[in-house]
Parts: C-alpha cells; sequence; structure tokens
C-alpha cells in the first residue's frame, strides 16, 4: 500500500495543501514552527485514527474554525481507495471511505498502516508505563483489525466502570451492574492482555537483533510484563491463567475500588519493562542505549507488522536525524526498510538517503524544491 495523495484544509497550521506523494523517499524540508510534523501527523491520522503527539483531535483544528479536512488517497495493489474526514473542534468527527459513512475506526484503518519514527520516541523508553502499553497496543492494532475492537470495548467498559464507581455502589442495582461490568472487564482486558503477551513473545527477539544491528554490540536483553493483579511478572506460558488472576483480583480489591472510586485492576494499569544487561533501562542505561533502543523498538516493531499483514507500512521518519551522531543514523540509514518513506528535517538529509521527491513547508505551505 502507499500514499498517492494527500488534501488538507484548516488542518493545524495549514489552510489549504493538495501534496502528490512519490513512491519512494520524500524528504520534506524547513525551518521548525513551518508545518513539516503536521504533514506527517495527518498522514498518521489516516491510519490510526489519532494524532502521534497525543493530542485530542480538537486540538488539530486551525483556530477559529469549526473542523478540519483531511483527504487521503491510497492505492493497494489495484485498489485505489479515498479517505475522507472531518474532524471535528466540537462534537463527532464524519468519516468516510469512498464516500461510504464508517463509525468505527477499524472500518477504515487497513487501508493505510505507518510507522512513526520521532524524536519523542525516546519516552518509550525513559516515560512512564503509558507510552509502552500504547506501543503494544498500537501494534496490535496494526498487525490485525480486531484489536481496534478490543481496545475500544476495553476503553468503554472501564469508563463506565469508573463512573459507576465514582458516583458510589449503594444499592442493589449498582452491585448488580458492577458485576456485569466485571464481566466485561474480566473477557475485553483479558483479551487484550492475551494480545499483549504474544505480541511481546514474538517481537522481543526482533528487538534485540535491531538494536544490535544498530550499536554493533549484542544486548543482554529481556522483556518482562508487569501486572499488579498477577503478582509479578505474566509470562506467555501463563495465557490460560489470564481470566482467572483478573476475576481473582477484581474480588479481592472490589471494597478498596469502591472507597477510591475508581478501577485498581486491569491491563489500563500494566507495565512492559525493558531490561538491558540485566538491569531497568529506564533508570540505568546511558542515553546512548536508551536512544538505540527506541529505535529498536519501532524497527522491531515495522518488521513484525510487515511480516504480518505482507507488506510494509509506510514510513513516517519526524526530524529522526536530529538526535542522533553520525554512527546511530548511519545504521538507521542502513537497515530502513524498503518502502514509502516520508522524511522531515531542518537539517541536513544523512548520507545514504535515496531521494525521489524533495518537498519544502513554509508556514503551512508545500512546494516542491530544488
Amino acid at each position: 500500500m502507499r500514499l498517492c495523495r494527500l488534501w488538507l484544509q484548516d488542518f493545524r497550521c495549514y489552510d489549504t495543501a493538495d501534496v502528490a506523494f512519490d513512491e519512494g523517499c520524500t524528504v520534506i524540508t524547513g525551518a521548525n514552527g513551518q508545518g513539516k510534523t503536521s504533514l506527517l501527523e495527518a498522514v498518521a491520522w489516516v491510519a490510526t485514527g489519532r494524532s502521534f503527539r497525543g493530542v485530542a483531535d480538537a486540538a488539530l483544528v486551525a483556530s477559529g474554525h469549526d473542523e478540519a479536512i483531511v483527504r487521503a488517497e491510497i492505492v493497494e495493489a489495484d485498489r485505489t481507495m479515498l479517505v475522507e474526514a472531518a474532524l471535528r473542534a466540537i462534537g463527532r468527527n464524519r468519516v468516510m471511505v469512498n464516500k461510504q459513512a464508517v463509525t468505527r475506526r477499524r472500518d477504515y484503518a487497513d487501508h493505510l498502516r505507518v510507522t512513526v519514527f520521532s524524536p519523542d520516541d525516546l519516552a518509550l523508553v525513559k516515560g512512564g508505563p503509558s507510552g509502552r502499553r500504547d506501543y503494544l497496543d498500537e501494534l496490535l492494532e496494526a498487525s490485525g483489525t480486531r484489536f481496534a475492537s478490543v481496545r475500544s470495548d476495553f476503553d468503554r467498559v472501564l469508563r463506565q466502570r469508573n463512573a459507576l464507581l465514582r458516583g458510589g455502589v449503594r444499592d442493589a442495582e449498582a452491585r448488580t451492574t458492577l458485576e456485569v461490568l466485571d464481566d466485561r472487564l474480566v473477557d475485553r482486558g483479558g483479551e487484550l492482555v492475551r494480545g499483549r503477551l504474544r505480541l511481546v513473545e514474538r517481537l522481543t527477539p526482533g528487538i534485540a537483533d535491531a538494536y544490535e544491528s544498530l550499536a554493533g554490540v549484542t544486548p543482554g536483553m529481556a522483556m518482562r510484563y508487569e501486572a499488579e493483579w498477577s503478582e509479578g511478572t505474566l509470562e506467555p506460558e501463563r495465557l490460560e491463567e489470564v481470566d482467572g488472576l483478573l476475576r481473582g483480583a477484581l474480588e479481592s480489591l472490589r471494597r478498596r475500588e469502591i472507597e477510591r472510586g475508581v478501577t485498581l485492576v486491569g491491563p489500563h494499569r500494566d507495565d512492559w519493562r525493558l531490561v538491558l544487561n540485566g538491569l531497568d533501562a529506564r533508570t540505568h542505561a546511558s542515553q546512548g542505549e536508551q536512544r538505540t533502543l527506541a529505535l529498536a523498538l519501532r524497527l522491531a516493531g515495522h518488521r513484525l507488522v510487515a511480516s504480518i499483514i505482507g507488506s510494509d507500512p509506510v514510513l513516517l521518519l519526524d526530524d529522526v536525524f536530529s538526535e542522533l551522531d553520525p554512527d546511530r543514523a548511519a545504521a538507521l540509514v542502513w537497515h530502513l526498510p524498503a518502502t514509502q518513506t516520508l522524511l522531515t528535517t531542518a537539517g541536513v538529509v544523512p548520507p545514504g538517503i535515496d531521494i525521489e521527491q524533495h518537498l519544502a513547508v513554509e508556514a503551512g505551505r508545500v512546494t516542491a524544491a530544488a
């Protein structure tokens, strides 16, 4: 699959934009703050239904406007698809695929898949558990659209359960509702945890290989999926125990949850701990090791998704080389997959990048560069 064309209206700093993309590597240059990242953000929204910068859709709408329009033409084999989205500052978004309205993200998310590299990826290693959970869940969704539904269903149950707990569980009707929500949390939460565990098992060797190829050294690497409700590390061999462990923890912590008014059990509180040479990479790895590990996570995730779906996702490289030393930049260039690539930079393009198209961005305007 590849992105052929992108149209924007009132998206971030863009009044209007109409950009055609070549099949190979498109380099997008310009000073900071001119709209390079916003261009990639729009492409990623078409693929995932959310901003890779972690902001709400309302923040994507240009100031003073009610909605932003994103349209993308995508080609896969002999099929051409048009995805059109109106992102609302207030209210629900509207999305159409080939002029047919869709209401669920999984109905359009498989038309375009992307892998995003950005300087913020360092937070995958240095940051808190939520970023690592999102990394796993986004890979699950990219690998199979059914997990978009699983994740959405779990998030909905979690919101409903938290609302009930905040309001107080004071009568028989509320207790019955809580029991129903417990069943749903175990069902959807258990499915999500099992998906994560299977993914971690497949992903770990690929991360180690990618790290070695980037750093030139073989790491002592381990990945630990930790859940308080399971009393320690969850291994893939314990897949059949997940539902029982979740239910047991819900029962034992029910009184505390009611007192605190929040759900304390479930995959929304889990951590995927990254270990280098026996030590937690978040607190003990050097800055260089952490940055290499972050790159390895993205490379390994891309390769795994490509092997599952049978084609490479589009690469979105958002100013990623600005934070790398020459050796790591050269290693990343060498190991980038040969697929459609959109690369932004405010500086010099690293040696080894085969540029097929060169665009320049200034104040929200995209033009062909010399």
